[in-house]
């Protein structure tokens, strides 16, 4: 009889399991299933990043299976950073500065498995009036840029082919949420920033019109950014790489199609964020994105050719080093 008891109480146990597994189902609640990661915006709490928010409050990462956590990002190098130490598993970041950094024996061990931004945003910004008109223009100026951007690492090629001699131009770095107090308070005499930013530095400034110089005026084989993990994920762990993407291109589609909307959700996750800055930002990114998040194996080729032809990295970088194209959508 102990042993029917023992077996009985066994079968009882498992449906009880079950039935308050059913229930949680049900009502939502608890933690979600899956794995658990972090991700690193690329540039704080702003519109270009707002993709985030909105697969995880619509539940699409949830659907994935997959719990994250979403923290600031800094930028490129400092999210590279944050990834080389573990803190991380996926990250938003430019991927032409991680490209320069790979190509100088920097932070290898990552893979991009998706472009948000299929050219380069990276842009100088000046407020209208300063005297800032043209790229020459910045010689002899302040420029404002964040800690470890990808805006100083593609200076040199950018100086080089606009005709800028950049040994007269001073750089003066700050955190990410600083440089718009800098512009509006002169600290600085422009911004080199991305121009999907535009209208927030306007605000900042009491309304004031900026001028946007782009990149990728001299510069347009180049990408933006993307999404990467380090090979400890895209090698050892592709299904989550995958399931990750996905979810995260997801937001991205939401997002470009519902500006307002997706600027609501990250303020409601972060509320120092600014709607109308953020709604600014997501419609001018906007002919800049692909939802599909393609990257294009001879376009990756040709953006490492150019880095190299204008002296950023030398020779020996290739498109299979710095992309997962097993992982990264090809159309």
């Amino acid at each position: 009889m102990k042993g029917v008891s023992a077996t009985f109480a066994a079968i009882l146990a498992t449906v009880l399991l079950l039935s308050g597994c059913g229930d949680d189902e049900r009502s939502g609640g608890g933690e979600p299933p899956g794995d658990k990661v972090t991700y690193l915006t690329a540039f704080g709490a702003v519109g270009r990043d707002a993709f985030a928010w909105v697969a995880q409050e619509k539940g699409y990462f949830r659907d994935a299976g997959i719990d994250v956590t979403i923290q600031l990002g800094a930028a490129t190098g400092e999210n590279l950073k944050v990834l080389a130490a573990g803190q991380a598993q996926f990250a938003s970041l430019d991927l032409t500065g991680a490209w320069i950094l790979a190509g100088k024996g920097q932070y290898s061990d990552v893979r991009a498995i998706a472009a948000i931004h299929q050219q380069t945003l990276v842009s100088i910004i000046a407020l209208a009036g300063s005297g800032i008109t043209k790229p020459a223009d910045i010689e002899g100026r302040k420029l404002g840029a964040a800690t470890g951007s990808v805006n100083q690492l593609l200076f040199p090629a950018y100086a080089k082919l606009a005709g800028i001699d950049q040994a007269k131009v001073q750089w003066v770095n700050a955190a990410p949420p600083q440089l718009p107090a800098l512009l509006a308070g002169g600290q600085v005499d422009a911004l080199s920033t991305f121009l999907i930013g535009a209208k927030g530095l306007e605000r900042a400034a009491g309304g004031k019109p900026t001028v946007v110089l782009p990149y990728s005026t001299y510069l347009p084989e180049l990408y933006g950014n993307g999404i990467i993990a380090p090979l400890a994920i895209t090698r050892d762990h592709p299904d989550l790489a995958k399931r990750f993407r996905d979810a995260a291109l997801r937001g991205l589609q939401y997002t470009v199609d519902h500006p307002e909307e997706a600027a609501q959700i990250m303020k409601k996750a972060q509320p120092a964020a600014n709607v109308a800055a953020a709604v600014g930002e997501i419609t001018l990114m906007k002919p800049y994105v692909k939802t599909s998040g393609v990257l294009d194996r001879q376009r990756v080729a040709g953006a490492i050719s150019t880095l190299e032809k204008n002296g950023l990295i030398p020779p020996g970088l290739t498109p299979e080093s710095v992309v997962d194209f097993a992982l990264a959508p090809a159309s």
